[in-house]
């Protein structure tokens, strides 16, 4: 699955929704049964950040996610406490992290070092199958489509500003160069980099795992994977 092809997909289905959908971004949900609830970020900073990888429990060759955080055992997420994901504060390494919610000065240290950034929304099923997934994959249950964001987060998602992961890619490059002259420094060319592939590695945004599709079973204990074959199940988890 492609995140080119991902993305336009989300987006085809943004457009669908009425205008008055986009309004100004805030962290706050509301529930399927029309009751209010409001989604708390945990705050990972450098210094902790930094300690994963000093001790080698995060690897940085490969992109860093929500799962690999919180695999580290080091950072806890409870999506059931109405946790919705990690915000990120003073990063400094060279790296390829997927956050929920970052501020422009975080934005600006990552990509000052030459890494990349994305902010992503992850519904509560999609969050808790992610900081899980062992206990998720022992289910035996096809991996889920992580779901777009409600419409008072639509916003802040497809916006390059934020690096939204809905967002334009061609927008992204542009506020990345804008932010990078906003704040004096200039802009690492990734093409120089060994590690380009892995930096400008995406997730589709439908995906929860990186490498594994929405549809497919992991099976732990046999060790394999199972695809659907059913044309109409392909479908609905690419969709």
């Amino acid at each position: 699955m492609s995140s080119g092809t991902g993305t336009e997909k989300a987006l085809s289905l943004l457009r669908r929704l009425p205008s008055s959908f986009i309004v100004k971004s805030e962290i706050k949900s509301r529930c399927h049964k029309k009751c209010s609830m409001k989604l708390s970020y945990k705050t990972l900073c450098m210094g902790n950040l930094q300690k994963m990888i000093d001790t080698s429990r995060l690897r940085t060759d490969i992109p860093i996610d929500v799962t690999q955080i919180a695999n580290t055992k080091l950072f806890e997420i409870k999506a059931v406490e109405k946790e919705g994901g990690i915000m990120l504060e003073n990063d400094k390494a060279r790296i390829n992290i997927e956050v929920q919610w970052a501020s422009e000065a975080v934005i600006a240290a990552v990509e000052r070092n030459g890494g990349f950034i994305t902010t992503a929304y992850y519904d509560f099923i999609a969050l808790d199958a992610a900081v899980n997934p062992a206990n998720f994959f022992k289910k035996g249950v096809p991996i889920p489509r992580r779901m777009i964001p409600p419409q008072h987060l639509i916003g802040y998602y497809t916006d390059p500003k934020n690096r939204g992961y809905l967002a334009d890619p061609a927008l992204i490059a542009k506020e990345r160069f804008i932010l990078a002259q906003k704040y004096g420094y200039k802009l690492p060319d990734v093409n120089d980099s060994p590690d380009k592939d892995m930096l400008l590695e995406r997730k589709d945004p439908r995906q929860v795992f990186f490498g594994l599709e929405p549809g497919w079973i992991v099976n732990l204990r046999d060790k394999v994977i199972l695809k659907p074959t059913d044309p109409e199940l392909k479908e609905y988890y690419a969709s």
